[in-house]
């Protein structure tokens, strides 16, 4: 019995290390790969080089980096500013104000979620362009900021929210906005977290609506540069992986330093 038992967790390990190893790997090439130069990545070269300052030294002179990491994290900002209030207002309200057709209204809602984003494409081009905000940083922020998912995502959570203080605090006089800004958000600060943390993600990966709206080289974000480099008749690989490093850095950062946020509140839209 403990020898079979032994043979099991055995094989179990084997699994969870090849896993490991594969998933660990793009994130290993990627920081080998900005210390090579173009030549020794393309032979396959896996360890360290000499051409880690050469790289970023071209990646710097050749390109605006400072302005284009302000574009990112500038279109970034506001998006999650914006999903934010925008997505937990709406679901405070069809979680805690009645009304008649709500739960209607609420379900057409949710299967805008399985229109591709590809067949909004035109409508919210003209819009851009009626409102003269083409190849502006806010033609790609205002078409983010509404969020159905996260829209659900606060809605399930604010399911689990106990109405008895809700009803108390209606009880003493306040206002339903300060109900959600002075009892509802410090106590849910985790289901926050998690939203920001996605709406982040999101924003900072975004690739087909920025690359329609802005046309100007000073505006574009970090991964249409890092598609403009990589499409190039003849890419530099080592400039292309200290690129990704820059682009991945922040994300890394923001999520293992709201982890414990983003696990609680994933638990609390799961729990539901």
């Amino acid at each position: 019995m403990k020898k079979r038992l032994a043979i099991r967790y055995f094989f179990i390990y084997l699994f969870l290390i090849i896993v490991s190893i594969i998933s660990v790997f793009p994130f290993f090439w990627m920081i080998v790969g900005m210390t090579n130069t173009s030549v020794d990545i393309n032979r396959g070269k896996l360890t360290f080089g000499n051409a880690l300052l050469e790289n970023f030294r071209n990646l710097f002179q050749n390109y605006n980096m400072w302005q284009i990491i302000l574009n990112s994290f500038k279109i970034s900002f506001f998006v999650v500013l914006g999903a934010l209030i925008v997505s937990s207002l709406a679901a405070y309200g069809f979680e805690f104000c009645p009304s008649k057709s709500r739960e209607r209204f609420y379900a057409i809602l949710l299967l805008t979620m399985m229109i591709p984003f590809a067949a909004l494409m035109v409508p919210l081009f003209r819009m851009m362009s009626n409102l003269n905000l083409l190849d502006n940083h806010w033609g790609v922020i205002l078409p983010m900021i509404p969020s159905v998912f996260l829209l659900f995502f606060f809605r399930q959570n604010f399911k689990l929210y106990p109405k008895e203080i809700i009803m108390a605090a209606k009880v003493d006089g306040a206002n339903e906005l300060r109900i959600l800004t002075s009892i509802v958000f410090p106590s849910m600060k985790s289901t926050y977290a998690a939203a920001a943390i996605w709406a982040f993600m999101t924003s900072w990966n975004s690739y087909l609506w920025p690359l329609v709206v802005l046309q100007s080289s000073d505006k574009k974000t970090l991964i249409l540069l890092l598609s403009t480099l990589a499409s190039g008749y003849n890419p530099d690989f080592g400039v292309i992986m200290a690129l990704i490093v820059i682009t991945t850095l922040p994300m890394i950062v923001i999520f293992f330093g709201l982890q414990k946020y983003f696990v609680q509140g994933i638990l609390g839209a799961v729990k539901q």
